[in-house]
């Protein structure tokens, strides 16, 4: 795989194809590439809403209506659309989880080690808390990094996508009892393939040079 001419040919999908859908053993992989995405302190705080049938992007397309309607065809045409979400608190259930898995998955040669893995944990996230006080957007800057990597690998297995920011986050929270679990709605992502009449598929992507953007020390 070329990641670069994978870099250089992904865009923001404009309109959808609603006859073809993505094959499951495509969205498993995408799925599995978001799941090993990596977080600050291995905090893991998302959770991943999908919908792939009329009924689930329905509820999807709720987040989408009123001055958000521009995005509705992109949800309702869409073969999947992924709703990314934020955990808006460090919950300790949440965090011990994560430690169990850890020592299930090998990481901890010994109890010594599992407990400077959880104070390390715990010393960043009272950084974000109480110092910083930034917790919930310190959290969401880990939830993009899910979907840039997303993104890459939905382009790297030939499908198209559209990451939006243009949704109604209260809506969704609403329809989705997101609150209830901790949870608050950031960002969405289409997957599928283009339709023909998709003009961003036929323009040339520009980006600034490289010596625009890089300062090599």
């Amino acid at each position: 795989m070329d990641i670069v001419k994978v870099s250089q040919q992904r865009y923001s999908a404009k309109a959808y194809d609603p006859a073809r859908q993505v094959p499951e053993e495509i969205m498993q992989q995408i799925y599995e590439v978001v799941r090993n995405s990596p977080s600050s302190v291995n905090s893991q705080p998302w959770h991943f809403i999908v919908a792939s049938t009329p009924e689930g992007k329905a509820r999807l397309a709720k987040g989408v209506q009123g001055g958000y309607a521009f995005n509705e065809a992109k949800v309702r045409d869409a073969s999947h659309v992924i709703l990314f979400c934020t955990r808006v608190e460090a919950e300790p259930a949440q965090l011990e989880r994560i430690l169990d898995k850890e020592e299930a998955d090998g990481r901890f040669a010994d109890d010594t080690v599992r407990g400077y893995s959880a104070n390390s944990r715990k010393h960043f996230t009272n950084l974000h808390r109480y110092t910083y006080k930034d917790l919930p957007q310190w959290y969401e800057k880990q939830v993009y990094i899910a979907l840039g990597n997303a993104m890459l690998a939905a382009a790297a297995l030939g499908v198209d996508s559209t990451p939006m920011e243009g949704i109604d986050v209260g809506a969704l929270d609403a329809e989705l009892g997101l609150h209830e679990q901790g949870l608050s709605s950031l960002v969405m992502l289409s997957l599928g393939y283009h339709a023909d009449g998709d003009f961003n598929a036929k323009l040339p992507k520009s980006r600034l040079a490289q010596e625009d953007l890089f300062t090599f020390l």
